[in-house]
């Protein structure tokens, strides 16, 4: 067994001396060149609820522990609830062509003590899915919690059975930590959750591959990637 061991010869993990903790994220703005991530806010919910109006299945919020809001009321509450929260909190995505918003993620089970945050409760409306913008919102999070906050280990946590999110962790550079079986329960049903990760020492690797995939040089004339995001992190 190699690592560092106690006066009894036991392992131990590796001291950290220099170590004082990470900063708790703030309502920042990030501006991106699709994209910007706001703090949430009430004004962001007609346009919000008309963007998530698109989905007329409701599969949108399958694995999340909210939604469906079938009306302008329902989603207002909820949004309520939402700004005022510190942890999850939560950034409106913010489409630079219509200055409107498209979509919610956060920062949750934040821990600056330890180094760790965790990316979540993300939903994209149609208009947002598989577009630069949805990646590069992806993107100025975890560039703002490991560049500017410090963060040691940046997870992000599904349900095992979603399968686009498992793809979309693993194509975003997250490593796949393991299942923590029967986690939780939402929607009265059983949860396994997949854990992802992305640590400070991959970080420098997937935020080249971030930049070159965002660069406009990888578009053509029809805003189609030219190189997919894991052959640019190779």
């Amino acid at each position: 067994m190699t690592g560092h061991t106690n006066a009894q010869g036991q392992p131990i993990g590796a001291p950290l001396p220099d170590w004082t903790g990470a900063r708790p994220p703030q309502g920042t703005t990030l501006h991106g060149q699709f994209c910007d991530l706001t703090p949430l806010a009430m004004a962001h919910g007609p346009a919000l609820f008309d963007a998530y109006s698109a989905d007329t299945t409701g599969a949108l919020w399958t694995y999340m522990p909210i939604g469906p809001f079938h009306d302008i009321t329902g989603f207002s509450n909820w949004l309520a609830v939402a700004i005022d929260s510190r942890d999850p909190l939560f950034f409106a995505i913010i489409d630079k062509a219509t200055r409107k918003p498209t979509g919610i993620a956060s920062y949750l089970r934040i821990q600056p003590n330890s180094g760790v945050i965790e990316v979540g409760f993300i939903a994209f409306a149609p208009a947002l899915q598989r577009t630069p913008a949805a990646t590069e919102s992806m993107y100025l999070l975890m560039r703002h919690a490991c560049d500017d906050l410090g963060y040691r280990r940046y997870e992000w946590k599904c349900d095992a059975l979603n399968a686009a999110s498992q793809h979309a962790a693993r194509r975003l550079g997250f490593s796949y930590d393991g299942l923590f079986r029967q986690a939780t329960i939402y929607k009265a049903r059983n949860r396994d959750t997949a854990w992802f990760s992305v640590l400070d020492k991959d970080w420098p690797r997937l935020k080249k591959g971030f930049e070159a995939w965002l660069s406009p040089a990888n578009f053509d004339a029809n805003g189609q990637q030219k190189q997919r995001l894991d052959d640019l992190r190779q």
